[in-house]
């Protein structure tokens, strides 16, 4: 045994056990508003940010402390005061940053709460459905995605489309497949108000939502319902789109093919997925971590849940979704129009 590298792991794993200790924490940070607090206010002692928030002075205290020690949060010892750096407040305060990521920790709460369901899983083959995860995943997962969605869709992704902005600005019809919580079609519809759009998903707790946030923003040209990916109604759609849902699906090839079908001559498949290499060593890094946890936890279970669960998984790789997307559902061309460090946006032609 190699002490040095034994250390290097000890070390590593008390990082990871350290923000892992720390979901609950986040977590109240987020419900309470602390993150915003210490933001607005500035570097504050837990006096202080007891007397803003009406909250137990002990309780902050601990927190802070914790916040300082996972540098979340610096402290100053001169005064005794905790603040937020702007790299920090990206993060964990803006709400409209692309890095926005405090859902994740929601979404790091709920996986946990799934264990024991994925641990029947993985003993019986079978899986767990979307419907059935523990908590709000969902709510989570739409939150997670839509700073994202908000930063680059609108700017970079559809721009990368051979075409299509011209055409949502003429006036187009576009079919938002697996739009969960409705907050890509939202962006769409406000940006392009020539344009007709509907979101599809097979959850009814999810289309509830995105129903009620198209009424939160009187949007006039989306609406919301329920449909399956391989047969959702309509078949003269300019632009069919897929966010971050594909590898979910039972039977992705069934959906491909739905989608073609469903294209008007010319139309364009939009596929937005996480980012991934073709093979294992290109996703071991810390974005492929948290994709195959996801993915073991959600993912996979979500899909062998339904027909034919092809469980293709979070890191499902470009390769693999073009055997998909061009083998087996008849389109002719797939190439990547565009990528985030979280995303790859892959354009799907008949």
């Amino acid at each position: 045994m190699d002490d040095e590298k034994l250390q290097r792991f000890v070390d590593q794993l008390l990082g990871d056990l350290g923000g892992a200790f720390g979901i609950g924490l986040v977590r109240i940070g987020a419900k309470f508003g602390l993150y915003k607090a210490i933001r607005q206010h500035g570097p504050i002692t837990s006096d202080e940010l007891a007397s803003e928030t009406g909250l137990t002075e002990r309780y902050l205290r601990e927190w802070l402390s914790y916040h300082a020690a996972s540098n979340y949060l610096t402290y100053d010892p001169e005064t005794c005061t905790f603040a937020l750096p702007p790299e920090q407040a990206a993060v964990f305060a803006d709400e409209d940053s692309p890095l926005f990521m405090l859902p994740a920790f929601d979404a790091a709460a709920a996986y946990l709460g799934n264990q024991d369901k994925v641990e029947q899983a993985f003993a019986s083959g079978g899986g767990v459905g979307w419907g059935d995860q523990t908590g709000c995943l969902f709510c989570a997962v739409a939150e997670f995605f839509r700073p994202g969605y908000k930063a680059n869709l609108i700017e970079s992704w559809l721009p990368a489309l051979d075409g299509m902005v011209a055409k949502l600005e003429r006036g187009a019809k576009v079919a938002d497949v697996g739009c969960g919580h409705g907050h890509s079609t939202l962006l769409m519809a406000e940006a392009f108000p020539n344009s007709e759009f509907v979101g599809f998903d097979f959850h009814r707790p999810s289309i509830d939502a995105a129903n009620a946030h198209a009424r939160k923003h009187g949007s006039h040209n989306v609406r919301f319902d329920l449909g399956r990916a391989k047969d959702y109604p309509g078949d003269d759609y300019d632009l069919v789109t897929f966010f971050d849902c594909l590898h979910d699906m039972g039977d992705p090839a069934g959906a491909a093919k739905h989608v073609r079908n469903t294209l008007k001559p010319g139309g364009t498949w939009m596929i937005v997925e996480p980012l991934a290499g073709d093979s294992l060593e290109e996703n071991l890094n810390p974005v492929g971590r948290l994709y195959y946890a996801a993915s073991t936890l959600v993912c996979v279970p979500a899909s062998l849940d339904q027909d034919v669960g092809a469980a293709l998984g979070a890191q499902a790789g470009e390769k693999q979704i073009k055997k998909v997307v061009a083998g087996n559902g008849g389109f002719s061309s797939l190439r990547r129009a565009a990528e985030t460090p979280f995303n790859m946006i892959l354009e799907a032609r008949p």
